[in-house]
């Protein structure tokens, strides 16, 4: 019964954000999303819970969010979130103040989210993970957009941000060594749980690339994060560790490597305080 009466609150809260919200919201399906996929076609078993292919390993909508006032000429840069476990896109929104944020940030971007895991206990990113998945989905968005008539045929992507909270750490890992699209950007939020030489190949690779790991006590992230910290410093690579309480926006922009240590709790620091908001600003690849 209690989570029934969460899950009406999200929705409540989430149509009156939608109505008062000056983005536009489009639904699709694509796929060219995680799921379905043959890993996962008889469900997956976790703590003696089978979490089911049909109810958790089906769904292939992608949620494109663009800003009223959006313009472009050629290029589109994306801002695409992955949620972590135990949640959809369509609750991630709400819950962790995503829509909010980035309407607040005042960035000229289109944020997307695409489906993975839906409510359930995974990280597994299913089709994403395969080679060229995510070019193929970006793609799917630069039709929508043109579709909408919000940019012109020949537009492409431009900057790529990839973000993600908890389990989602395992997609962005994967999107950065077999997308095949250039990603600017890194933003964790306590999610660096593995695959961590994936993305120091990918930090390796290039000066520009940025990147920004908040981690906290107990998220299960503490060890990896402080471990990654010390292989970029025995790479002589440039990098700021800072405690949350005394982050600025200042500090936010002038590191392209930025490790962050919380205090609050695992599902408090996208929003408690408005981190994403404060990242997105911070991009020397976002402008408003």
């Amino acid at each position: 019964m209690k989570d029934l009466v969460i899950a009406f609150c999200l929705i409540i809260t989430s149509n009156v954000c939608l109505a008062q919200s000056r983005l536009d919201f489009y639904h699709i399906k694509s796929i060219h999303t995680a799921f379905p996929d043959s890993g996962r076609r008889s469900g997956h078993p976790y703590d003696g819970v089978l979490y089911s292919s049909e109810e958790h390993y089906s769904d292939n909508h992608v949620l494109i969010i663009v800003p009223h006032n959006f313009h472009t000429d050629t290029k589109v840069d994306l801002i695409f979130w992955f949620h972590g476990w135990n949640n959809n896109i369509d609750s991630a929104v709400v819950r962790f103040g995503l829509t909010r944020q980035f309407e607040e940030s005042g960035i000229n971007a289109v944020l997307v989210l695409a489906e993975t895991t839906k409510d359930a206990p995974d990280s597994y990113g299913g089709k994403l993970e395969q080679p060229d998945t995510f070019r193929k989905l970006i793609q799917d968005v630069l039709n929508k957009l043109y579709e909408e008539k919000i940019v012109k045929k020949n537009c492409t992507s431009g900057n790529v941000i990839l973000a993600g909270h908890s389990g989602a750490y395992r997609v962005i890992a994967h999107i950065l060594q077999n997308g095949n699209v250039p990603v600017k950007e890194v933003l964790l939020f306590d999610a660096l749980y593995a695959e961590t030489d994936q993305f120091m190949q990918w930090l390796s690779a290039d000066s520009d690339h940025r990147f920004i790991n908040l981690y906290t006590d107990h998220g299960g992230t503490l060890d990896e994060s402080q471990g990654m910290l010390r292989q970029i410093r025995d790479l002589n690579l440039s990098a700021k560790s800072v405690n949350e309480a005394d982050l600025t926006p200042d500090i936010v922009g002038g590191n392209r490597i930025l490790i962050i240590h919380s205090l609050h709790g695992h599902n408090d620091i996208i929003q408690r305080p408005d981190n994403f908001k404060l990242f997105l600003g911070g991009s020397p690849f976002l402008r408003n």
